[in-house]
């Protein structure tokens, strides 16, 4: 009985001894973020207790992919950095601690052992563009010129693989306003993120109206509309 006990007493102070070396990391970070396409940059957020045993500092690193940031430390225990990610819908995150024992020993471990995925919400594209037909038409076209503008910010490069008009209902005066309008590029329109991309559209009816359907191959936006307006614009006066 007596050794029954003192193993156990043992068991317990070695369990006691081994947590109070240990530091534990709690990830306070969002799940998702919606994508930031003008600075691309997100807050990461983390919160590190210590045992008994351990020697402050204790020093909290990002590991992302290759990628290692420091997060600087408050005193509420909390550490924060702000993580640059562009061109894709989301991104891995692990907390990498390292911290130093009253031994004089260090130890360092991975949280969460496996990454998790952050996603980021892709932004909307363009909804509707009006163009401008209050200038003369193209002398050698006959028609108005201009193009709807896609800023696409979830993949390194983006190709509109196709584009088609359609009527915006198929009430007799939308299906009529549609007809003057013609899609003038060639697919595919090859896009770099961050970098507008344009598909170029004429009209030979100062007033007319149509959406644009687009194909992409980014999963994020395999179909897209912009509703479409050939219509004179006020002229700011001075």
């Amino acid at each position: 009985m007596r050794r029954s006990i003192g193993t156990t007493t043992f068991l317990v102070a070695s369990a006691l001894a081994l947590a109070g070396c240990d530091v534990q990391v709690q990830d306070e970070t969002p799940a998702k973020f919606q994508t930031n396409a003008d600075i691309g940059m997100y807050p990461i957020t983390a919160k590190v207790t210590g045992g008994a045993m351990v020697s402050p500092p204790v020093y909290l690193f990002l590991v992302s992919g290759d990628q290692k940031v420091p997060l600087s430390s408050n005193p509420d225990g909390t550490y924060q950095t702000m993580f640059p990610v562009k061109c894709t819908t989301a991104f891995p995150l692990q907390y990498l601690a390292v911290w130093r024992l009253q031994v004089g020993a260090t130890k360092q471990a991975l949280f969460p052992p496996q990454p998790r995925q952050i996603e980021l919400t892709p932004p909307p594209l363009t909804a509707q563009q009006n163009i401008d037909t209050s200038g003369k038409p193209d002398k050698k076209t006959r028609s108005w010129q201009g193009s709807v503008q896609f800023n696409f910010v979830t993949a390194p490069q983006v190709q509109i693989t196709g584009a088609q008009l359609e009527p915006v209902s198929q009430d007799k005066a939308d299906v009529a306003a549609a007809k003057p309008i013609k899609i003038a590029s060639t697919f595919p329109v090859n896009g770099s993120c961050g970098t507008p991309t344009g598909v170029e559209l004429t009209s030979k009816d100062a007033h007319a109206h149509a959406n644009l359907v687009i194909d992409t191959n980014d999963p994020a936006y395999p179909h897209w509309t912009t509703r479409v307006d050939f219509a004179p614009q006020p002229q700011g006066g001075i």
